[in-house]
């Protein structure tokens, strides 16, 4: 098959759709198929919106064998304060049904302003066989490969990777009503496959009229001779960190429930504990903010260790007590994955989609999201019951071997890609 798949960043952009798309497209093109990544020239997730950050240099070039060609991302006057207020506007847009869905799309192509893919969307003349497209908050990325598979009469695939919230139905807070506007719906709704996360997302399309048959749960995975193998008394050596250690990997953020979980912890330490917390990921401009803002004392018994290579990452789960990852803004979560791998014990917040993957009691546990003082406990309950956490920790590592590793999803993917190809839609 020729495929081309587009996402917003890809490697060596971190993250979870980073990461996905990757491990799908390399799957694909080690398996035979010619694979082209579209994607944008982003490396720091802050540079959709802030002209400062870092951009990838090389446009064009290969990958584990996938073809990558990156856009530009442009930007326009007084940009960090424009693409909220665009994204502000679409939410306000969304709400206003003689409002065309076309409009907004047009607006949306602003947020971010990648104009030479739309160029290349609109001319390029290379025959695909099946477009996957992935993240519909960064609908203009979406909307171009539907435009791709449209022109070409080809079936279009999407993987919305939705965060459905902390609402008390999926969809009805104020986060997640930012990732289901009414046209990146419609871009969802009109796609041949919905390849979603879990079924809580499937269940949420096909509330709003995806037909069921049209959509598969098949989410990520981990390969475990790729995560494994990390040395926790090195990493423990290296930051002086001798009792319990909680570890939380993620882009810092108050909807990771990094802030959640630095509170959490220094209420412990309020209480006399001694922990250790040792934090991975981007450093976002609002956390930096934050942290500045913490007493001196607390700044220094936190390990921000910033972005990391897998081995630092990986030494960081074998020392770990604690994952904590109590986020409203994941439609899965990975690291849960990779902590599991290590036997440690997860701590999720009860968001639609974290609880279709953490079995609460029975391989992690959950908290409100926001809700430090909960959080703080469910840590404590932990550190002071190691068999408890033991037992946490091993059900999830079964859990992982037993359906959620990067071989049996890919798999999955081809499937549908093959199905999907040999049944082609109506155009």
């Amino acid at each position: 098959m020729r495929i081309l798949h587009l996402v917003q960043r890809y490697h060596p952009a971190v993250g979870g759709a980073e990461i996905h798309l990757e491990k799908i497209s390399t799957f694909l093109a080690a398996a035979g198929h010619d694979v082209t990544v579209v994607t944008t020239d982003s490396l720091d997730f802050e540079l959709f919106w802030d002209p400062r950050r870092r951009r990838v240099e090389e446009l064009t070039g290969t990958h584990d064998g996938v073809r990558v060609r990156r856009f530009p991302v442009r930007h326009l006057p007084f940009s960090q304060l424009a693409y909220p207020g665009i994204r502000r506007l679409l939410w306000l847009m969304s709400k206003m049904r003689p409002v065309p869905e076309s409009l907004m799309l047009t607006l949306a192509n602003y947020t971010p302003w990648v104009p030479d893919l739309w160029r290349w969307a609109a001319s390029q003349e290379e025959p695909y066989d099946i477009v996957g497209a992935m993240t519909t908050t960064f609908e203009p990325i979406v909307a171009a490969g539907f435009r791709v598979a449209r022109r070409q009469g080809i079936p279009f695939a999407c993987y919305p990777l939705t965060h459905l919230g902390a609402g008390p139905r999926p969809a009805d807070d104020a986060l997640s009503r930012f990732y289901t506007m009414r046209h990146q719906v419609g871009l969802v709704l009109a796609s041949d496959s919905l390849i979603a996360q879990t079924p809580a997302e499937k269940a949420y399309y096909v509330g709003q009229g995806m037909a069921s048959d049209k959509a598969t749960v098949v989410g990520p995975g981990v390969t475990p001779d790729e995560v494994l193998g990390g040395d926790g008394s090195s990493l423990r050596r290296r930051l002086g960190i001798n009792g319990p250690m909680v570890l939380s990997i993620g882009a810092m953020s108050v909807d990771k429930g990094t802030v959640q979980t630095v509170e959490a912890v220094r209420r412990l330490w309020q209480a006399g504990r001694e922990l250790d917390l040792v934090l991975i990921g981007a450093e976002l401009t609002l956390f930096q903010s934050y942290l500045r803002g913490l007493p001196a004392a607390d700044r220094e018994r936190i390990h921000v260790l910033g972005s990391v290579d897998d081995d630092v990452k990986h030494d960081a789960l074998a020392a770990a007590t604690v994952f904590s990852m109590p986020s409203r803004a994941d439609s899965f979560g990975i690291s849960y994955l990779e902590a599991w791998l290590y036997g440690v014990p997860v701590i999720g917040a009860r968001t639609w989609g974290v609880m279709d993957l953490i079995d609460e009691g029975q391989d992690g546990l959950l908290v409100p999201f926001g809700d430090a003082p909960a959080l703080a406990g469910k840590m404590a309950y932990l550190i002071d019951n190691p068999e408890e956490a033991n037992r946490l920790g091993e059900n999830g590592r079964r859990k992982v071997y037993a359906g959620h590793t990067w071989d049996r999803k890919c798999q999955m993917v081809a499937q549908i890609y093959d199905h999907l190809v040999q049944s082609k839609p109506l155009v």
